[in-house]
């Protein structure tokens, strides 16, 4: 099956390709539909994924994927949460990954708490009111500095004490069957071959 992923984020669709095994996902841009950027403007990540969802089925007429996904850190009180992208940004600009790392662990300086998650929410819209959505997490906490090449965003100061790595430092296949994105996706991949869609 042919499905668009509601993303100009490349990381993120090369990400989803593996774990849809037999389904051809394609950008937004591969339909002829440039410039893709709704405003996410819900209050949760499930909000967000609907509204890509449903911004880019009305514009291509055909079986959507879409997700929201961010880092929540327990002691800044789920911040950034669906801000991730953008935490950080003033006027409009946004921060680089490493800016944003820098950021996140200069907020942290001194905080013993450390516990975060990293969210993903994918919505499989496949007409009005018709959609399938799954949200998974993986836990870990943030670390003292970023650690590994692997990955992209928060990856590096995601550390994960059950593998005494983080999350850059993964290879991509395991990262796939752990992360947050990976156990949502395969979660949808398993509903996708019990759901005909129409």
């Amino acid at each position: 099956m042919e499905l668009l992923v509601a993303t100009n984020n490349l990381h993120k669709l090369e990400e989803l390709k593996p774990l849809f095994a037999g389904h051809e996902l394609l950008r937004s841009a591969d339909a002829g539909i440039r410039d893709f950027n709704p405003e996410e403007s819900g209050g949760t990540f499930f909000e967000n994924a609907l509204i890509k969802a449903e911004a880019l089925y009305s514009l291509a007429g055909r079986p959507v994927i879409a997700d929201d996904s961010g880092l929540c850190v327990e002691a800044l009180g789920g911040r950034p949460g669906i801000e991730s992208a953008r935490y950080g940004a003033q006027n409009g600009g946004l921060l680089s990954a490493a800016e944003k790392n820098r950021l996140l662990l200069a907020e942290l300086e001194n905080v013993k708490d450390r516990r975060c998650a990293f969210v993903c929410c994918l919505v499989l819209y496949y007409g009005p009111q018709r959609f399938l959505c799954v949200q998974e997490t993986l836990e870990g906490e943030i670390g003292m500095a970023p650690r590994g090449d692997q990955g992209f965003g928060y990856d590096p100061i995601v550390y994960l004490p059950e593998r005494a790595k983080t999350v850059a430092e993964l290879s991509q296949e395991e990262k796939n069957r752990i992360s947050h994105r990976g156990k949502a996706a395969q979660k949808m991949a398993a509903m996708l071959g019990l759901v005909a869609i129409q």
